[in-house]
């Protein structure tokens, strides 16, 4: 493993964009909401990855506070990509180490296609139920699966179907208003991609893949994601 967060060979490759460019200003710090936290800021975090200091970055709990909102980024005179060093700190944190559930939700959108692990019979089981319930106040309603050639392909947040199942019907009494065509998967229709936050590319990357592959093959013009 490269013992820097910043590799020499990456900041040879992308010299406008990283840290060895940095001021020490403390611009991305003060527009931060999340600066002091854990005794970090934007700036410290920099700092710490140029001197050598990537652990005490790595195992610290700020790159986690962090919302990557990206006003430090943008604020930056000298144009770092700050986010990106962030990022690669938290992928860089033993998996085992991640807070929370984020790890095991990414292992489980691999395993089951979304973050909670929801069997497909039960949710199209659901899908049907309250399909059939909203039908009862817009007739002729009814929650379309995997249909080929919709305008719209819809990810769905995974809380909603196992804590928040009534949110979904506000989304489709608007679809039925509007007369759309669209439609979810019966499987991978998880729109909440926690490889992104946890810095994990190579599952991002596969998760992405799997709701790409169903837009191809149903072949719709829309993909909507919750996020």
């Amino acid at each position: 493993m490269e013992p820097l967060l910043l590799s020499k060979r990456e900041k040879r490759r992308l010299a406008g964009q990283y840290a060895d460019l940095c001021l020490t200003c403390g611009t991305c710090a003060g527009g931060c909401p999340v600066t002091g936290v854990a005794g970090l800021d934007v700036r410290k975090v920099v700092r710490l990855a140029l001197l050598g200091m990537d652990q005490e970055v790595i195992d610290s709990k700020w790159p986690w506070v962090c919302t990557l909102c990206g006003r430090c980024e943008h604020a930056c005179p000298m144009n770092i990509d700050l986010l990106a060093l962030i990022r690669s700190a938290r992928g860089m944190r033993d998996r085992e180490k991640v807070p929370g559930v984020l790890h095991k939700g990414v292992a489980m959108c691999l395993k089951t296609g979304n973050n909670v692990g929801i069997p497909k019979e039960d949710f199209l089981f659901l899908l049907e139920d309250m399909g059939a319930e909203l039908a009862e106040e817009l007739p002729g309603f009814e929650v379309p699966v995997d249909k080929k050639g919709a305008k719209y392909l819809f990810t769905i947040n995974s809380k909603e179907p196992f804590g928040e199942p009534e949110d979904m019907m506000f989304w489709w009494r608007i679809l039925y208003a509007a007369k759309e065509s669209w439609t979810t998967t019966s499987e991978n229709w998880e729109g909440v991609n926690w490889g992104l936050f946890t810095g994990d590319d190579a599952s991002m990357k596969e998760v992405v893949g799997r709701i790409v592959k169903n837009y191809k093959e149903l072949g719709c013009e829309y993909l909507v994601l919750p996020e």
